[in-house]
Parts: structure tokens; sequence; C-alpha cells
């Protein structure tokens, strides 16, 4: 069991608990909490926050918890903001795309799923696979720096800067590197920079739901473009430009999600020729460069590595293989254009807060980052292959489906699934036996061509819990086939 779960467990318990104690009443010690209910000290802790923050107990440093008067009485607002419904269509007619935004599929990412629930949704490593202990001595050792707590500057730390330019190389240097709040801050702010409301921009379909919602929050208007197992098809990236006039084109060129496809050695020149050709930027969004697995062999250079005129915008982040609160990355761009970057970053965030800066130089420069990455990149191999393994032998989890492409990197596996197939009931009845999946819309921008499924491994507890999400999964599958009622 997770430490979420148990916390969670532990909440339910105690507040009921609780309930019995008169106020002000002592409650039993930590330690016999931890005896009793046979969990960690850090599970008791968390525990007792959570229920303090409620309104249940109240703690006293030396002396211990004590009950409190429970959660206040909801206030029930009294006013009218029916007003709004108005006032916020209002400029509707002058608004070329609607301003409206659906989050939906970024937050099947960012939703815990309930206790016992096997995450097969999720976008960020296992508690398991993350540096806690690293990024936790790291931050120690960050915030006894001198200077830790002082302003930086707004372009980033300069050390942080050079490591971000040498990671993408090539030609990159400092000076052309913005240190940024992770990767979606640094997609908000280049498509921002690059496009006015109402423009198109073209995307890869299918391609990432974040940066969709960002797209369409920012008023532009995405445009598909075909992709297949060796990325973007030039052929129809360049009649996408011609026929819509976008000055933007956003790309993963390795390891897509969700397809997992990487843009070939053929196509990377191609691609970067049709953009400069339309007067266009490429965005790439190398999120999960430091997630390739084991047996990847050599992986090719960012796209930005290549390219001298300023075409490209590079999006660089460390959380995906680090922790979702550990919101570092960087933005990279040659030209006039790095200035308009900079501008919107400063008047959007001022700067990425420097403690956070000093902890990633601290987590990068030390001999555990490398071993992080090890272990990371065999661990994620061993989950390919038991996910790939699992379906092969659970075809009916699927209905006979399997991965359009097995890529030795990234965290996840997108299926084609059979015509036909309601992939939002399929999606409903799996979280029904007890496995949250990802069905295939939120990744189109327009009408998909067939239903599809994303199966994440990254945030799963081990193999054995694979295996076990593959087969609730085909009782799902079974649940549908036998009109959406769950049995046994």
């Amino acid at each position: 069991m997770n430490e979420r779960s148990s916390v969670d467990e532990l909440v339910n318990l105690l507040r009921t608990e609780v309930k019995r104690y008169s106020l002000d009443e002592k409650l039993p010690s930590s330690r016999a909490m931890v005896e009793r209910y046979r969990v960690s000290p850090v599970t008791v802790s968390r525990a007792l926050a959570r229920l303090a923050t409620e309104g249940w107990v109240v703690t006293r440093p030396g002396a211990g918890a004590f009950r409190a008067g429970g959660p206040a009485a909801p206030v029930v607002p009294t006013g009218d903001t029916s007003w709004q419904e108005v006032a916020l269509s209002a400029d509707a007619t002058a608004d070329p795309v609607p301003r409206s935004v659906d989050a939906s599929g970024v937050l099947v990412t960012l939703a815990a799923p309930p206790a016992g629930v096997i995450e097969f949704n999720g976008g960020y490593l296992h508690p398991s696979l993350q540096p806690e202990r690293a990024m936790a001595g790291a931050l120690a050792r960050a915030g006894r720096r001198p200077g830790a707590w002082t302003r930086p500057p707004v372009d980033g730390l300069p050390e942080l800067r050079d490591w971000f330019a040498r990671e993408i190389g090539g030609a990159t240097t400092a000076a052309e590197v913005l240190v940024t709040s992770g990767g979606q801050s640094a997609l908000t702010t280049a498509l921002r920079a690059l496009a006015p409301p109402g423009a198109p921009v073209l995307v890869e379909s299918p391609t990432y739901p974040g940066m969709l919602a960002i797209a369409r929050a920012a008023g532009l208007r995405p445009v598909p473009v075909p992709l297949d197992a060796d990325g973007v098809r030039p052929a129809l990236l360049a009649d996408a430009f011609r026929a819509t006039g976008a000055r933007v084109f956003v790309c993963q060129p390795l390891f897509q999600n969700p397809t997992g496809a990487v843009l070939s050695a053929a196509r990377r020149p191609e691609v970067l020729r049709i953009a400069r050709r339309a007067g266009a930027f490429v965005i790439e969004d190398d999120f999960v460069r430091r997630l390739a697995h084991q047996d990847h062999g050599p992986l090719p250079r960012p796209l930005a590595a290549d390219d001298a005129d300023g075409v490209v915008v590079h999006v660089d982040s460390l959380t995906k293989s680090t922790s979702p609160s550990f919101r570092i990355g960087a933005l990279a761009a040659r030209g006039p254009v790095l200035e308009r970057l900079r501008a919107i970053q400063v008047v959007d965030t001022f700067f990425v807060p420097r403690p956070l800066q000093e902890a990633a130089l601290e987590l990068v420069g030390s001999p555990a980052w490398p071993r992080h990455l090890r272990s990371v990149a065999e661990a994620l191999r061993v989950r390919r292959e038991r996910m790939r393994l699992a379906l092969e032998c659970s075809p009916a989890a699927t209905g006979g489906a399997h991965p359009l492409h097995v890529a030795l990197g990234g965290y996840q596996m997108w299926l084609r699934l059979p015509d036909g197939t309601d992939e939002a009931a399929l999606a409903a009845a799996a979280l029904r036996r007890g496995v949250a999946v990802a069905p295939g819309r939120p990744y189109f921008c327009a009408e998909p061509p067939a239903p599809h499924l994303r199966l994440s491994y990254a945030g799963v507890a081990g193999p054995d819990e694979i295996a076990e999400g593959a087969r609730r999964l085909g009782a799902a599958r079974e649940d549908l086939d036998r009109g959406g009622v769950p049995h046994g």
C-alpha cells in the first residue's frame, strides 16, 4: 500500500474515533497510534495534520493532539452570481475563438485516484521512482547558500542557464536561455509570445492535451497535422502551413506524447526547412529526454541544437524526471524573439523562486543525479516490458488492440481500439473496476480518426501492479460486453 492511501485510511479511522472524545480531551500518543494501526510515524503525522486543517484536532508541541470543535459549518452564499454568465460571454461575437477553457484532459493526469485505484493515467513518476532523498538534500543545501533567499536575476541563475544550454547542445549559450517554472509555464509563454489571439497554430495529431488547453486559453486555433511512427509527416506539415498561414508549429520530436513516436533523422532537417520557408517558429517540447529507457541506444540531438536561424523555440523541463513539485524548466531561443519571451515571462511571473533554482543546481551537480537517471531508465524499461506482456497475455483488456508503437522512452502506450469502441464508457467501466485510464479523445484537437486509449506505467507502484491493472481492464471490457454492470 502506498503512503497516500495509508494516510487516507488512517484519516478516515481517526475522524470516526475522535468524535468519541470530549472537547479538549487528549488523543493517544503518536507512538500508540503507530502500534495500534500498524502504520509509520510519517503516516500518523500526516493524518493528524490533515485532521488539524479540518478542525477535528489541535496539536500542541510537546503536549500532543487534542480534540477540537470540528469543522465549522459551511457558510451558504446568499448572493447571485448569474450575472457572470453574461459578462463572460458578452464579447463572444468579437472573439474569433471562445475563451472558455476545457481543462478536462489535463485534470485526468493531475487528479489523484481514490485509494486502491491503479493509476494508468498518470503523467509523473511514482514516489518510489522519484529522487526524494536527493531532492531533500539539495533543497537543504540550497537553503544554506549565501543569498539563497534574495531576489534572483529575472532570466534565472547564470549557472542554471548555462547547465540547460549545455544540455541542449549545439551553439546554444546561457544568454539564450530563460529559467521557467516547469514545462507547462514555458509552453504558455511561448504560445503567447509567438501567436496573436485568433491565429492558427499547427499541432501534432494526436498531441498533449495540456498544450491544446494552453492554445485555446490564449484564443488560438489548433490545427492538426497527422504523424506516424517517424513523427510528423512533412508533406502534410507543408500543406497545413500553406492552407492556414500559421506561423507556429508545436511538436515533441522525442518520445511524443501520447504515441511515443521519434522524429526520424531524415525528417528532422525537412521539418526545419518547411518552417523556415513558411516564416514560422517550431516550438520543440523536449519534455521527456531524461526518461529514455535503459535499452534506448543513442538519442537524436534536440532540434534546437541543429538550428542556426532561430526557427526553434526549445522547451526543457526537470519536472518529469524528478517530481511534480520540482517545477523547474527552461525556454531557449535565438534572435529578437528571446526579448518577447522574456518580457511575457517577467510580466506573468516576475521570476522563478531562487531557492528552487539553487536546489536544481545542487541536484543536477550531485553524484546522486546520474545514479537516479540510470535507475529510472532501468525501472521504466522493466515497466514497459511488463505492460507490453500484460497486454499480449490479456487481449480481452483492449478488445485485441496492441500498442501502435512501443517506444524506448517515456512512460506510456497508445492503443488504437477496435472500431465502434466507446472509449469514454470503457474508461468509466475501468474506474469502477479499480483502474484509471485515459481515453483518447482529449488528445485530438479535431474529430479523432478512431477510438484510442493511453496507458501510462510511470505512476504505478511496480510491475505486479501493471499486471493487476491489465486484469482489471479486461474485467471492465467484459462488463461493457455484458451491458456495463460489474459482476463478481
